[in-house]
């Protein structure tokens, strides 16, 4: 499963793409790299799909698996990071709680819009900063988007990856760069 979004705007090189209410586990972590906050956050979460809550409910896998980044946000000024799951349909309403010592937090989203760029390959320290530089200059180039971020949104996230494959497959991979942008689904995201 994944969660339910309606592109409401296409280009080349990026879409927006309005995002319905969801339900997610977040799992914030101190680390101070990428990969290291994506593994560690991916292992607590998937302990707490395994049973590790207080119903002992076993959840399915989900995708992506979102690394939400706050630059500077971290410790000695490094950058923040959230790895969070989407939570299956049937545990959207009333999610398990999650045992104490994995310290993960539910975070509801509210109907969004989010600006996604894609790139195939393994998301790493070394490229998601560039990706998310390239979706950036997009949408300044774009007169529909320039100036329509919103990194004011209650996460106060700039910018999050989404992975959507197992570590195990090599090639024809897909990842995303998010970002919100201001707008509404009845507006189309301007």
């Amino acid at each position: 499963e994944s969660p339910q979004y309606t592109v409401v705007h296409s280009e080349s090189d990026f879409e927006v793409r309005f995002y319905r209410d969801s339900a997610w586990m977040t799992a914030p972590t101190d680390e101070i790299s990428f990969e290291k906050a994506t593994k560690v956050g991916f292992h607590r979460l998937f302990e707490f799909i395994e049973g590790a809550n207080l119903n002992f409910s076993r959840l399915a896998m989900t995708k992506p698996v979102l690394t939400s980044i706050v630059p500077g946000g971290g410790p000695l000024g490094s950058s923040a990071f959230f790895v969070k799951f989407y939570l299956p349909v049937e545990f959207q309403a009333d999610p398990p709680t999650p045992l104490p010592e994995l310290n993960l937090e539910p975070d509801r989203w509210t109907g969004h819009c989010i600006a996604v760029r894609s790139f195939s390959g393994f998301a790493r320290d070394s490229n998601i900063v560039k990706q998310a530089e390239k979706l950036a200059l997009s949408l300044s180039r774009s007169s529909r988007w320039a100036n329509s971020t919103n990194t004011g949104r209650s996460s106060g996230y700039a910018y999050s990856v989404a992975q959507y494959d197992s570590p195990f497959k090599l090639i024809g991979r897909v990842n995303e760069v998010w970002v919100d942008v201001n707008g509404s689904e009845e507006d189309g995201c301007k």
